[in-house]
């Protein structure tokens, strides 16, 4: 029951929010026809239905207000919105709501497998909840033979449908990124976690694209050209959170960015064809070119 409990949280919390302001006859409606209402109410009763909204203020930290004359709305959205954790870990149920109460659309909706994520992403964030280290056996690509380290994790993060983990381990120097699905083997370590006071992984994160960092690296000034269809994909997803518009035209719009030009900053670009041109720095806009020329030469 109390698994049921927390899906009508998530249902509830979804249905205000792609509403905006809705009814409680409204939402009782809606109600009627979801695989959640086991019990085949005619509507959500008043005090299980303000029960849900204090369950879900001291659950989600979302607090559900009421305007007389236009219902039930979510108060403090954008604040929410704003905590990545919080907003992921929401949709993601969402998502599984969905799909239990449209259990003949399945086979038609497709998702993209994250490797390793069920096998050692709780055991990863048990450790950091913890305060403790881990003893990593991990299989690099760029070696032969797996490694077996002390390994203190700092931070997790997402990118292209792969977890990976930030961590300092103990024989190097500077912090490196380890993909979740090249771990063998974790083992949680009686060691204290060595992880630096005041560590925040969204600024650590800022100055780059995606999860290869640069050691000893200053962010530079990037400015690209897009075409006026990549623009607005542009516009809609930015490349980067420091992206801010210099030029527009009919044909063109440039874009400026405050970042550090990593590998995956330029896999990035140039998998964008010709609908993206670097235009500064110099050095980082002969790298492409060096790229797309070699690229070329492999379709002589």
């Amino acid at each position: 029951m109390a698994k049921n409990y927390f899906n009508r949280y998530v249902w509830l919390i979804d249905v205000i929010s792609r509403y905006g302001h809705i009814t409680k006859r409204d939402i009782d409606d809606l109600w009627r026809s979801s695989s959640l209402n086991e019990n085949h109410e005619n509507a959500i009763p008043e005090r299980t239905f303000h029960n849900h909204r204090e369950s879900i203020l001291d659950t989600f930290g979302l607090e559900i207000g009421f305007d007389r004359s236009r219902g039930y709305y979510i108060v403090n959205s954008d604040d929410f919105e704003g905590d990545g954790v919080r907003s992921w870990m929401l949709e993601s149920m969402s998502i599984s709501n969905i799909l239990r109460e449209s259990a003949d659309m399945r086979s038609r909706i497709l998702f993209e497998k994250v490797p390793s994520s069920s096998k050692w992403l709780p055991v990863i964030v048990n450790a950091m909840k913890d305060g403790k280290a881990l003893e990593m056996t991990y299989q690099s690509f760029t070696r032969l033979d797996p490694t077996t380290s002390e390994t203190h994790p700092y931070c997790l993060k997402i990118f292209r449908q792969r977890w990976y983990m930030l961590a300092k381990t103990i024989g190097k120097e500077e912090l490196r990124i380890y993909s979740l699905d090249r771990i063998l083997d974790i083992k949680v370590m009686n060691k204290a976690l060595l992880l630096p006071a005041g560590f925040d992984a969204a600024e650590f994160f800022s100055d780059y694209f995606g999860i290869i960092i640069g050691h000893n690296v200053q962010p530079s000034i990037m400015e690209v050209k897009a075409t006026a269809e990549q623009a607005r994909y542009l516009e809609s997803l930015p490349l980067h959170p420091s992206q801010t518009t210099v030029e527009v035209t009919p044909e063109y719009t440039v874009y400026r960015y405050r970042l550090v030009p990593t590998f995956d900053l330029k896999q990035e670009i140039l998998s964008r064809g010709s609908s993206l041109e670097v235009l500064s720095p110099e050095w980082f806009r002969e790298e492409i070119v060096e790229e797309l020329n070699k690229a070329v030469h492999n379709y002589r």
